[in-house]
């Protein structure tokens, strides 16, 4: 009996905790074992079984069939984004893998709209650093320390994780920063409001049909203790480019932002580029150059169409650009 028990446990520990779903019905995937009941499974994910029952259409009278893939729900009485447990509680870290083409902005609407910068302080990563195949924390399970068996995955909520904490085991780890060089401020991503602002150009971009399909907003914000630097003609990142010989040209689109108007760091959204290069990007009409981040790949989304880039308003401000979609010619 002992045997089969600590067999029973460790197949169950084995499962991975993995967030399936997108905003509000987030759920885990759970394999029945032998001798497991709705009642076994609502002591272990800490639900009432009429929950786990009814998001997976069955009835309590109904039995459960080993093998068998069950739902459970994760809703407030058993997960936590706000770091919040009742005290009988611990905290057992659930994942996301991060997809190509996937970025925090993303995951952080499909997630309950978890602040980017949480997920960045959970995971001990950057923007910069979610890439395809990275294991991310989105949430924690809630369950009952003397109850559940999960309770051994307990974790308390990191503020900073192991360097290499969040990485799939292919993917290398990245190679330390130079000491010198001067640390990049916190990102965090936003969703932009409504502009009525005018769009002029070849075509007239109409407004999101909701902020879910909004390109984001973003915000910098320097530590307060850092001396004041003057800003190279240019932005701020114009000291950081280097060129690979690409160039390319298109039509640039606008995102809102509450960056670079008056630190000069200019960002862009571009397809095809990795996530932190420096671009540099001049506007012929008026003969002006800005150079921008890249913070990820362009929305999916039909305002998207036919662009090449988007840029934060503050650097279409300083190329003349205005609010408009324009030409421009881009090196990288």
């Amino acid at each position: 009996m002992i045997f089969i028990l600590s067999l029973f446990f460790s197949s169950l520990n084995a499962q991975d905790l993995l967030v399936h779903g997108t905003t509000p019905d987030l759920y885990l995937i759970h394999k029945v074992q032998r001798g497991e009941t709705w009642y076994a499974l609502s002591r272990t994910y800490n639900i009432p079984p009429k929950d786990i029952s009814a998001f997976n259409n069955r009835t309590l009278e109904s039995g459960l069939q080993v093998g068998q893939e069950i739902k459970i729900p994760l809703r407030s009485v058993n997960f936590s984004q706000n770091e919040i447990k009742a005290a009988d509680e611990v905290f057992v870290p659930v994942y996301h893998i991060i997809q190509p083409r996937e970025w925090l902005y993303r995951i952080s609407q499909n997630h309950n709209k978890v602040p980017v910068e949480t997920l960045e302080r959970w995971n001990n990563i950057t923007a910069n650093d979610a890439v395809a195949g990275t294991r991310l924390i989105v949430g924690f399970l809630k369950v009952k320390s003397n109850q559940s068996s999960l309770a051994s995955k307990a974790t308390g909520i990191p503020n900073a994780l192991a360097s290499n904490a969040g990485r799939s085991a292919n993917q290398p780890s990245r190679p330390a920063e130079p000491q010198n060089k001067e640390p990049e401020p916190p990102v965090t991503l936003k969703e932009a409001p409504r502009s009525n602002a005018p769009i002029e150009g070849p075509k007239k971009e109409s407004a999101p049909a909701s902020a879910e399909k909004t390109p984001p907003v973003v915000t910098s914000n320097p530590p307060a203790s850092a001396p004041a630097q003057p800003i190279p003609e240019g932005g701020y990142f114009r000291n950081q480019f280097t060129s690979s010989g690409n160039k390319t040209s298109g039509i640039a689109g606008v995102f809102k932002s509450t960056s670079g108007w008056k630190d000069g760091k200019y960002y862009a959204l571009m397809n095809g580029v990795p996530v932190g290069t420096i671009i540099r990007v001049n506007f012929p009409s008026t003969n002006r150059t800005i150079y921008a981040k890249v913070l990820g790949e362009l929305p999916d989304m039909k305002e998207s169409e036919g662009l090449t880039l988007r840029l934060s308003d503050a650097a279409a401000s300083e190329l003349g650009g205005g609010y408009q979609k324009f030409t421009v010619e881009i090196r990288y």
